[in-house]
């Protein structure tokens, strides 16, 4: 079976589909279209011959079992392994009309996208690298959706392979994909039970070799700002402008602590909405940092601000509220180090050179990891997410496809071993 041009037309086909999220729906999905991709899957899982594949009907989830090879007392003693890709696209940019390009044998240079000549992808050493591959795009009036349409690709073409290859070794597959994950909410009705997965990866990684078992503490302050209000023209002596206070406040975050000033393993302070008027305002603020000791400091400076902004301002009473988003997937990927080596080995046999990378966001692998069912997330190979410039090379998928089906082998052939990290 020739990988390239399955995986390949796999993502061009996937990404005509428009499957955009959108922010601050109260349902799941928050758009029907979703569903037009989850069907589809279904379709070609069943068609492949998976018997078991079902479409959650309400939220739009897709689950699959590729059925294990072994003899029944080996598979036992194996974990079951997921793989996971999710169906949504960014609200960030259109996904309506996406024309994917395929510039075959890329041979250096610029990239001029032809629905619109000005969106350029530059050469640049990513790109370069990539010499001699397809190399997919939009044709510039769209993003192209390869986040995660590439990670639906590369798994959709790993479950043809495992099920056209009844003889090679492997152990019970779970394969998933899911919706809404670009607006926060992929993992709010996912069926980890039902599931049956011991561990899995997202496939849903830029950089080939990438490997995230790590993402940012997260979590939201929400800073109120009482005073009180008159008529402006009998306002002297009584009328408490929460504005200026909310002004104050603003001019109190550090420099070196916010997103723009800050990259690597800093975490920042990201004060991200505001409104109001002179009787209350109300700001919202993003706290994330990959430690929980900084996580706490970040709040306790939140609370020498808001003393700091009642003090400067008398009559004011300013309150901070701080919950929870998500937290670091490290704290229980490191109780089961074999997940990650195990992917690495995988990716070493695919001739890709691994390396960890820890996510200045947080990812579905983040919430699923605390749900029960450890998920790092692998590489499929997209570059430029969320953006008209977007693309990925063929080469990319092929290795992801390769990691893939290693994985499967790996775990078959090594999962039974006894240790302190089984899963």
């Amino acid at each position: 079976m020739e990988i390239k041009p399955k995986v390949v037309e796999r993502l061009v086909r996937y990404a005509a589909i428009d499957t955009q999220s959108k922010e601050e729906e109260l349902r799941i999905p928050s758009t029907e279209k979703q569903f037009t991709l989850a069907r589809l899957l279904l379709e070609e899982l069943r068609a492949l011959g998976i018997t078991d594949a079902r479409l959650d009907p309400e939220h739009g989830y897709v689950y699959a079992t590729v059925p294990a090879t072994l003899p029944p007392d080996e598979a036992a003693g194996v974990p079951a392994v997921g793989f996971i890709a999710h169906l949504d696209t960014s609200p960030s940019v259109s996904g309506t009309g996406v024309r994917p390009v395929v510039h075959e044998n890329y041979a250096g240079g610029d990239l001029v996208l032809p629905g619109d000549p000005a969106q350029v992808i530059r050469e640049n050493d990513v790109l370069q690298s990539q010499i001699g591959a397809d190399i997919v795009t939009s044709d510039g009036t769209t993003l192209l959706g390869a986040d995660d349409k590439a990670g639906i690709a590369a798994i959709m073409t790993a479950v043809e392979y495992w099920m056209a290859h009844p003889g090679a070794r492997r152990g019970t597959i779970r394969v998933a994909f899911t919706p809404d994950e670009e607006v926060g909410n992929g993992t709010a009705f996912f069926d980890v039970q039902g599931f049956g997965a011991d561990f899995a990866y997202t496939v849903d990684g830029g950089e080939i070799g990438e490997i995230s078992d790590e993402t940012f503490h997260a979590q939201t302050a929400v800073v109120t700002f009482a005073g009180r209000n008159t008529h402006p023209g009998y306002a002297k002596g009584i009328l408490v402008n929460s504005l200026y206070a909310a002004g104050h406040f603003l001019s109190l975050f550090p420099e070196g602590m916010k997103p723009e000033t800050t990259e690597g393993r800093e975490g920042y302070l990201h004060p991200h909405d505001l409104g109001g008027n002179e009787e209350s305002a109300r700001l919202k603020v993003l706290l994330r940092d990959f430690e929980a000791e900084g996580m706490a400091a970040k709040g306790a400076l939140l609370g020498e601000m808001a003393a700091e902004t009642e003090r400067r301002f008398p009559g004011v009473t300013v309150g901070v509220e701080i919950t929870d988003s998500y937290r670091n997937m490290k704290e229980v990927l490191g109780r089961h180090p074999r997940v990650v080596a195990m992917a690495e080995e995988a990716m070493r046999q695919a001739g890709v050179t691994p390396f960890r990378h820890a996510v200045r966001g947080g990812t579905d692998g983040a919430r699923l990891s605390f749900m029960g069912l450890p998920t790092p997330n692998l590489f499929a190979g997209m570059q430029n997410p969320h953006s008209k410039l977007e693309w990925v090379s063929s080469r990319a998928m092929e290795q992801a496809v390769a990691t893939i089906v290693n994985l499967a082998r790996l775990w078959a052939e090594n999962g039974n071993a006894p240790g302190p990290d089984r899963v």
